[in-house]
C-alpha cells in the first residue's frame, strides 16, 4: 500500500500578476512574494500565518500563481501533492493510468517538481521537497 501523500500547495494561472496580487491581498489578506524571470515570474502566496508552536491552522495550505502561457497545457487551478520520492511517484502515476508531463525540474531552495494529468484529465503536480 502506498503511503498517504498530503496536498502541500495550490497553483493558479494569472494573466496580470500585479492585478492578481492586489486582488488577493485586498480581498483575502493574503501576502504575495513576486519572483523574477529566473524563477518563472512566479508569485508565491501565503494564505495562513504559522504559529511557532502550533504551525499553520489545520488544513491550511499556501500557494502560488504562474503566468499564463499559450504553449502550456491545462492552465487551470490545481493542487501540488508532496511526495518522498518523485521518480517512484511518477512511475505510480503512469502505472495507474495518469500521464506525467515532462521531467522533474529543480526549484531552487524548494525541491523537485513535475506536473501530470490524472485519469480524469486534471492537471495536478507533485513536489519532492529538498532534503527528502
Amino acid at each position: 500500500m502506498t503511503a498517504m501523500s498530503p496536498v502541500v500547495h495550490f497553483e493558479m494561472p494569472a494573466e496580470d500578476r500585479n492585478r492578481m496580487a492586489r486582488f488577493y491581498e485586498k480581498a483575502f489578506g493574503w501576502k504575495t512574494q513576486m519572483f523574477d524571470p529566473e524563477m518563472g515570474d512566479y508569485v508565491l502566496v501565503t494564505t495562513a500565518e504559522k504559529d511557532a508552536k502550533a504551525g499553520a491552522p489545520a488544513g491550511a495550505i499556501n500557494g502560488g500563481f504562474f503566468p499564463k502561457r499559450p504553449d502550456w497545457p491545462a492552465q487551470h487551478p490545481s493542487i501540488v501533492i508532496g511526495v518522498n520520492d518523485i521518480e517512484a511517484a511518477m512511475q505510480r502515476v503512469g502505472k495507474e493510468g495518469g500521464k506525467v508531463l515532462g521531467e522533474p525540474m529543480q526549484i531552487p531552495g524548494v525541491g523537485r517538481y513535475v506536473s501530470f494529468f490524472d485519469t480524469e484529465g486534471n492537471r495536478v503536480s507533485m513536489l519532492q521537497p529538498d532534503g527528502m
